[in-house]
């Protein structure tokens, strides 16, 4: 049975583009009103024009780059300067860098860091402790299948989703609601702006947004949530292996995908 979202707020970060676009398209299908947040404000304002015409529900747009520092805690000001109640949070913003980690921009991966950890652990205190005390509300981490083996090429990012991974395993275990529902989703590479944006290129087909919207949403309608959820078949079997294998073995086949030639 699905979750009656009518009315409810859902804050989506990362909504410009990719898989944020196609969260913010499905929870308008499902009555909620929208938070967009991202830091590309023609896109956001773009993507919240198109969904109010498609779906007449509310949509605010805030432009905030999350990978500065306090910029959650900014973000939580502002949603509570206008008195908005945070019912879903999906902590989608993130992006990689595929390079030999002794080349890689110093400040750069920083930043990434700041983004796809420390944003997303803020915006979670910030948010599920009103779930909490309301007895309902959504958490959703973006993770990544990366996040079960380390992978040479895309060191830090891996490092993250393994981090973001098991820390929103552990809220969940700390959850005692049922009506609170935490879990982290784990997709494969999927069809967005995330490989030109590390400056890589897959070594596998990508597959379509539309499968983490579909496993995200099968996730928040059941019965009992999972702590976490991986996206698709081959990538579940191929999860499940790396922690079956010989580390050594899982690493060099990660690199052989993903670790781009010395200069």
């Amino acid at each position: 049975m699905a979750l009656d979202l009518t009315g409810k707020t859902a804050l989506i970060t990362g909504a410009s583009s990719g898989i944020g676009v196609e969260f913010a398209k499905a929870f308008a299908r499902r009555g909620a009103r929208l938070v967009l947040v991202a830091r590309r404000k023609d896109r956001l304002d773009a993507v919240a024009a198109a969904i109010r015409a498609e779906s007449g529900v509310d949509v605010a747009v805030v432009v905030q780059d999350l990978s500065t520092p306090n910029s959650a805690a900014e973000l939580e000001a502002k949603l509570r300067s206008t008195r908005t109640q945070v019912d879903v949070l999906i902590n989608n913003a993130g992006f990689g860098t595929n390079a030999r980690f002794v080349d890689e921009d110093r400040y750069r991966v920083r930043d990434e860091i700041s983004l796809n950890v420390a944003a997303l652990v803020d915006l979670t205190a910030a948010f599920l402790p009103g779930m909490i005390a309301r007895d309902f509300g959504v958490v959703v981490n973006v993770a990544s299948t990366a996040s079960f083996q380390p992978v040479p090429g895309m060191a830090v990012y891996a490092a993250t989703k393994a981090f973001v991974r098991s820390f929103t395993e552990a809220v969940w275990g700390e959850i005692e609601s049922p009506n609170v529902r935490v879990f982290a989703v784990n997709p494969g590479a999927t069809q967005s702006e995330f490989f030109e944006v590390a400056g890589g290129k897959p070594s596998i087909g990508m597959a379509p947004t539309v499968d983490v919207i579909t496993a995200t949403m099968r996730q928040i309608d059941a019965r009992g949530s999972k702590p976490s959820v991986v996206v698709g078949g081959r990538n579940s079997f191929m999860s499940w292996m790396s922690a079956r294998l010989p580390a050594k073995a899982v690493i060099r086949t990660a690199g052989k995908m993903f670790l781009p030639p010395k200069h």
